[in-house]
């Protein structure tokens, strides 16, 4: 046909435009929605104490600040993950930013505690939309650079983390908490200003049958990176008709637009069901389990580590008591160990497009292994955090890794919502954390709690060797029977 050579394919199109200035504004805005997000949840660290003095709650209450914020992220992971791939990622964007700007500006007003939990729960809804940050920024991206540029994604998280600790320790020795809330609210305020500079995802319109606008956003990409667009016409990978949208129907026309909204919502609501079908259910079992696991790691060790700065041995152990902390130890130490991440951020660089996501996963959810074994004794302060630093580090790495590797698994129809149910069983492992193990450690049960870490890093090492595929360097699938035919039992290519 002579057709044939007159249209490419989106794959095509990305690799012709190539990697350049338009991704970097993508980056950007991308890179803002995790930094806001990690600056919202960092803050509760530094915020509880404060609110404990001024209220007087329990620290069962007190703890409960940081618990419904995860049961937000939760509930928000798979609205916003619904949303996204049945409207669009800017949909999904814009619900996000309105609710996490502006319930995270009113929390410091909060009256009471019970307001202050609300405000917080409204909070942790809008923060669930995380991993459509991260599916939208990959839907941009070349198959050949995607493991590395999604590590430098990664890094905003970091970046947040930090500031959030400088910020907490300027104006907690000068205002008081809620001048901290305000304060921290302004990177998402920042995502609703640039807002209509965002572009759809080309990928996502293309799954649509909207070829057309997504081909006019290929365009401004090779305008702006200053390449060439492939000759010919886009053509969507898909399968799915769209005969109704193009060549409706008289019973198409006659349904009103209330019907049309439900069926839509019905759609929507099935995508749910869609993870478990017989091509994904092991995909989604597997994800679940492995980012768990990986929450549960990540999380315990930051909440271990400000444990240093807030509790005294009761246990005649050095393991979570310095002495002559200052004031000023609890901002010193979430910056000083956050900085481990930077390590663990530059080895998932390093090895992710080199050895693939399962391999990466597995060599440092051993080194993880190692390093935390010592801890299984009482160890002095010194080696202590240290080996939390590093443990923290390789905690990192794997997180940044499986928030590459769980977006590619899944085709674009369901990517938001398959990565964003994921990343919401995370929330689970976040949330009971602090309940199981930190509280192990705090009852003077220090090797039962160790132990319960590290068979928890196997439970997440044995899950991403079980999951279907390795995805380094291939296109992402916009359809399950492609997602189905590329499966293969290797670790890469």
């Amino acid at each position: 046909m002579e057709d044939q050579s007159l249209v490419f394919t989106l794959d095509e199109a990305l690799d012709a435009v190539g990697f350049g200035n338009f991704q970097a504004l993508v980056l950007s805005y991308a890179g803002l929605g995790w930094f806001a997000e990690a600056i919202e949840f960092m803050l509760i660290t530094f915020v509880g104490p404060e609110v404990e003095s001024e209220w007087g709650p329990s620290s069962g209450q007190e703890s409960l600040l940081t618990t419904v914020v995860f049961a937000g992220m939760l509930v928000g992971a798979y609205i916003w993950g619904l949303i996204s791939d049945t409207y669009g990622r800017r949909k999904g964007f814009l619900g996000m930013a309105v609710l996490t700007s502006g319930a995270g500006f009113l929390s410091a007003f909060s009256p009471n505690y019970i307001s202050l939990l609300i405000f917080r729960f409204l909070v942790g809804i809008g923060l669930g939309g995380g991993p459509v940050f991260k599916s939208w920024f990959l839907e941009f991206v070349p198959a050949q650079k995607r493991g590395t540029w999604m590590v430098v994604h990664s890094t905003f998280w970091t970046f947040g983390t930090m500031f959030e600790a400088s910020l907490a320790w300027i104006v907690m020795t000068r205002l008081n908490w809620r001048w901290l809330l305000a304060f921290s609210s302004v990177p998402a305020f920042a995502l609703l200003f640039f807002y209509t500079l965002v572009p759809e995802s080309p990928r996502f319109l293309c799954m649509k049958g909207n070829t057309i606008d997504a081909h006019h956003i290929l365009e401004k990409i090779a305008r702006l990176n200053q390449t060439e667009m492939p000759s010919g016409m886009l053509v969507s990978n898909t399968k799915e008709r769209h005969d109704e949208e193009f060549d409706p129907t008289e019973e198409t026309h006659l349904l009103s637009s209330t019907k049309k909204k439900t069926e839509e919502l019905k759609k929507g609501l099935s995508l749910f069901f869609i993870l478990f079908s017989s091509s994904l259910a092991r995909t989604t079992l597997l994800l679940w389990s492995l980012y768990f696991g990986i929450d549960f790691l990540y999380y315990g060790i930051i909440f271990l580590t400000t444990e240093l700065s807030s509790v005294e041995s009761k246990c005649g152990s050095t393991m979570f008591h310095l002495e002559n902390l200052q004031d000023d130890s609890l901002y010193i130490n979430a910056f000083i160990t956050s900085l481990a991440e930077f390590p663990g951020l530059l080895l998932s660089a390093i090895i992710v497009d080199r050895v693939g996501r399962k391999l990466s996963v597995i060599i440092m959810s051993i080194l993880a292994f190692i390093i935390l074994l010592p801890l299984v004794f009482h160890q002095s302060a010194i080696l202590t955090i240290g080996l939390l630093f590093g443990v923290r580090m390789c905690a990192m790495g794997i997180l940044t890794v499986a928030h590459i590797y769980a977006p590619e698994l899944y085709p674009t129809s369901v990517r938001t919502t398959g990565a964003g149910v994921a990343n919401a069983m995370g929330r689970i492992g976040g949330m009971i954390c602090p309940l199981v193990a930190v509280g192990l450690v705090t009852d003077c049960h220090q090797t039962a709690a160790i132990i319960l870490f590290e068979a928890v890093i196997v439970l997440s090492a044995i899950s991403a060797l079980l999951l279907p595929f390795e995805t380094k360097g291939r296109e992402l699938s916009d359809n399950l029977a492609v997602s189905k035919s590329t499966e293969v039992p290797e670790f890469g290519d």
